[in-house]
């Protein structure tokens, strides 16, 4: 399996024990996380091809990935 760019260890580094330590102990970051997560999955495939997606569609969930994770670093 490929690498998936952009995982939250990698977009916080300096914070990935933090972040661990969160999605045990908080249940509303854990969830956002685990979103983040899915998502950044969805657009990795659409950006390999794997599940083509019109244009719009892949920069709409690009949005939604910025969202999330301005809402995760608020957090950290």
């Amino acid at each position: 399996m490929s690498h998936t760019p952009h995982q939250l260890a990698e977009e916080f580094p300096a914070h990935a024990d933090r972040i661990h330590d969160l999605k045990q102990s908080d249940a509303h970051f854990a969830r956002l996380a685990e979103d983040y997560q899915e998502l950044n999955r969805q657009i990795h495939r659409m950006e390999t091809e794997i599940e083509p997606v019109a244009t719009h569609i892949e920069e709409d969930a690009r949005k939604k990935r910025v969202a999330l994770k301005d809402k995760i670093a608020s957090y950290l």
